[in-house]
């Protein structure tokens, strides 16, 4: 064995065994928002992460299917809640208490291993206070909720979570079928009647003709990105979207220091076929706008996909509930950007009273209207 690889040997084993300690105190150090340090909880002592865009690189994707990557083993291991299915990726020295996605305490260790190690992350930039702050704001503008909820409700414990996600890059090219029409106009006359008397009138009808066409269409598809979790409503995660890509940088441990980390739950290879979709409806989109006619229609494509390449990401959210009239209302807050979406009571009577105002309004303008 060379030098080389003895260096690399030893620097591989001093990051799978080093303690993100605090140099002042000696206490655990946890990740940051507000300062992006790695901050001492006890001390106050802070410390700089370098950021890095190291792993940009893309993977291949045919290599990623049949290579089990087993890099992230060493350093994290997965707990499994029985209530909903989720399974979390923590350090090897910590324990889950309960579920980020359900909250459920049945949570046990799970013998499936983290899978795919994250190339890339966004970090945290909204502080927990900030996002508590955040979601009431957002309650306090829930008009059609009851009046007492802003001030009756429960809030569950904020969780931070990476959330994990796949991008895909791959080279299209598609040959394709399409109906192109254009319109033509021809004259008709008919009869109609007037006080019962009949009387021609002339008028111009719209005629399409037909042709079909072929032809090539190629295309670059970079970072299409889709979730690669099934345990967040798609609903509520899109609605906090976009994440700003462009503040992706390695992905490191201390990022995730205080915070959970999903395991995917969506494989590989079935993320590519969610990318896949996405990237074929750009395509046939792309087909339309190449095309010129009063109308195209699309008959057939057939796109091959060559280097696909893919990279496992991690996107930050808080999550949470809160608890109203015995019922449990789940949020997100986007843990870069603040933006909030969640499920609030609706007040039956706060719709009912709009409805009927909607209606009074549209009632008095068809009369005022119709008496002018």
């Amino acid at each position: 064995m060379t030098e080389g690889q003895l260096n690399v040997l030893e620097s591989k084993k001093q990051e799978e065994t080093e303690v993100l300690t605090c140099d002042s105190c000696g206490g655990n150090t946890v990740f940051d928002p507000a300062t992006g340090t790695m901050k001492c909880p006890f001390c106050g002592t802070e410390n700089v992460i370098e950021a890095t865009q190291h792993n940009h690189v893309e993977l291949d994707f045919n290599e990623g299917l049949e290579q089990e990557d087993v890099s992230w083993n060493k350093e994290k291991r997965v707990f499994r809640c029985d209530s909903c299915g989720a399974e979390t990726v923590l350090d090897r020295d910590a324990d889950a208490d309960f579920c980020s996605f359900c909250g459920s305490s049945h949570i046990a260790k799970s013998e499936n291993r983290p899978g795919i190690k994250p190339a890339l992350v966004v970090p945290f930039k909204v502080p927990q206070e900030e996002a508590v702050a955040k979601f009431k704001t957002w309650i306090g503008k829930r008009y059609f909720a009851p009046s007492k909820l802003k001030n009756s409700y429960e809030l569950d414990r904020l969780s931070g979570a990476y959330i994990p996600y796949w991008t895909f890059d791959s080279q299209t090219d598609s040959t394709y079928t399409v109906r192109i029409g254009t319109y033509y106009y021809v004259t008709v006359t008919r009869t109609v009647y007037e006080d019962g008397k009949p009387k021609q009138v002339t008028e111009q009808v719209r005629k399409i003709r037909w042709r079909t066409q072929h032809g090539r269409y190629s295309e670059f598809f970079d970072d299409v990105l889709v979730k690669a979790s099934r345990n967040v409503a798609s609903g509520l995660i899109n609605n906090v979207e976009p994440f700003q890509l462009n503040h992706l940088v390695d992905y490191k441990t201390e990022y995730v220091s205080g915070f959970l980390a999903e395991r995917y739950s969506i494989p590989l290879k079935v993320g590519w076929q969610d990318a896949k979709s996405i990237i074929d409806s750009e395509i046939r989109s792309g087909i339309l706008r190449k095309e010129r006619g009063d109308e195209v229609q699309i008959v057939t494509v057939s796109t091959s996909y060559k280097g696909i390449t893919y990279k496992h990401i991690l996107l930050p959210l808080w999550i949470s509930s809160f608890r109203f009239n015995q019922k449990v209302y789940r949020f997100l807050v986007n843990g870069q950007t603040g933006k909030v979406s969640g499920q609030a009571p609706i007040s039956f009577w706060k719709v009912s009273f709009a409805v009927l105002a909607v209606l009074a309004v549209i009632a008095f303008a068809l009369y005022f209207f119709d008496v002018t």
